[in-house]
């Protein structure tokens, strides 16, 4: 029998909404879980492209593949370090890279290898004491650091071209005497400086040493980095100039954010930056920063884990910041990781209870859920994120499907 016209156009309209609401409800088979073996506590991840990755966590782990993940080869760790834990590292290639550890004093170290993890050197031991590493990070730009950022093409002069921000690094260490401890260097992390920033602490301020990303650079040499405790600030460095180790930072800027605080379980743990502006005359804005974080203690509590900042005028190189936006659909849960895919334009952020993702600024976040083909509970138990690969405890990798963030 045939329907009536009107019933067949309201068949269709009912098979498309429901379609619509069917498609909106989840996205499904994000992490594809893969063979580390390790059974330590993965806290680090660095994917460089072609197929290289770096990883790091507890018992002085560090793992490496050349092959997207095929196969996770386990480096012979540094000397001393097997009870050390590898909360960061950085990675220039399959043969290059600085692996960080966290500790109270000289348990905060670094070490470097240059022959794809045959042997390693010990380049930096914290200074201080009652210091604690939290965080290492290198720009990863190609463009001229000690030029002209006016200037939107090479500099040909020899004592501008010497480095590029690759070369360039920061680390991060709780406050010492009141203030955040910031280290550089210029030389791939084989010298290390301690910088004169004075990042001055409230009582009771920290930041997190959760997945290496309390602390990034932006493509102009600035720091920016998160805190947490008795309050949760962005805090980054403005203005200021760099000529070959001429350093002279002169403004550091807060922003307070809507996240919880007010314990040492709290705060601000992990943002990633997204900048919208060309190199050359004239800058483009928003440059966005998205945070995540919460109470560690308390992952299921939804209240004050997401927030976005927008740097909005060209005050600075990096811009004026407006007023923090708490998400307004949050992350379901404590969040320690989070960034950015070019290519689908969407944030991701991961935590011990879930995944979730947002394509509006980290407004409005859903969860990823399983499909009954993946792995039971893929979703969940992460630390730290750096796309396509995601690690957590137990020696636990995963590797984005890379169908799920499709445009």
């Amino acid at each position: 029998m045939l329907l009536p016209v009107h019933c067949f156009r309201m068949s269709r309209l009912v098979f498309f909404v429901v379609f619509l609401f069917a498609g909106l409800s989840s996205t499904h088979a994000q992490w594809q879980i893969e063979e580390s073996h390790t059974t330590s506590d993965l806290r680090g991840i660095h994917a460089l492209g072609n197929g290289i990755a770096w990883a790091s966590g507890t018992e002085g782990t560090v793992l490496r593949t050349t092959d997207d993940g095929a196969l996770w080869q386990r480096c012979a760790p540094p000397p001393d370090a097997e009870a050390l834990d590898f909360r960061g590292i950085q990675a220039f290639d399959a043969d290059t890279a600085v692996v960080m550890s966290s500790g109270k004093g000289d348990l905060s170290r670094l070490y470097k290898t240059t022959d794809g993890c045959v042997t390693w050197k010990l380049v930096f031991t914290n200074p201080d004491n009652d210091g604690f590493f939290d965080a290492l990070s290198f720009s990863g730009a190609d463009h001229i650091v000690f030029g002209n950022p006016w200037l939107s093409g090479p500099v040909h002069h020899p004592d501008i071209e010497r480095h590029v921000l690759h070369d360039c690094g920061y680390l991060l260490g709780d406050p010492v005497d009141g203030s955040f401890r910031t280290f550089h260097t210029c030389d791939r992390g084989s010298t290390w400086l301690s910088s004169p920033d004075k990042f001055v602490a409230k009582g009771g301020e920290a930041a997190f040493a959760a997945s290496n990303q309390s602390l990034v650079t932006n493509e102009l040499d600035r720091i920016l980095f998160v805190t947490g405790g008795s309050v949760a600030r962005l805090r980054f460095s403005d203005s200021g100039c760099e000529l070959d180790g001429l350093w002279c930072y002169h403004s550091y800027p807060t922003v307070n954010l809507p996240l919880a605080h007010g314990n040492e379980y709290s705060g601000a743990f992990a943002m990633a930056i997204l900048p919208d502006y060309s190199y050359g005359p004239q800058f483009k804005y928003p440059y966005t920063v998205v945070i995540v974080g919460g109470d560690y203690k308390q992952p299921e509590t939804t209240d004050g884990v997401a927030a976005t900042v927008y740097f909005v005028g060209p005050r600075s190189f990096l811009g004026h910041p407006a007023a923090a936006r708490a998400a307004h659909t949050p992350p379901h849960g404590y969040r320690s990781a989070v960034t950015y895919d070019v290519a689908s334009k969407t944030w991701i952020t991961v935590g011990p209870n879930g995944t979730d993702i947002s394509t509006d600024d980290g407004r409005n976040w859903r969860a990823l859920k399983p499909s009954a083909t993946d792995t039971p509970g893929a979703d969940r138990d992460w630390n730290a994120l750096s796309l396509p690969f995601v690690v957590g405890p137990h020696g636990r990798i995963g590797k984005l499907n890379a169908k799920t963030l499709a445009p």
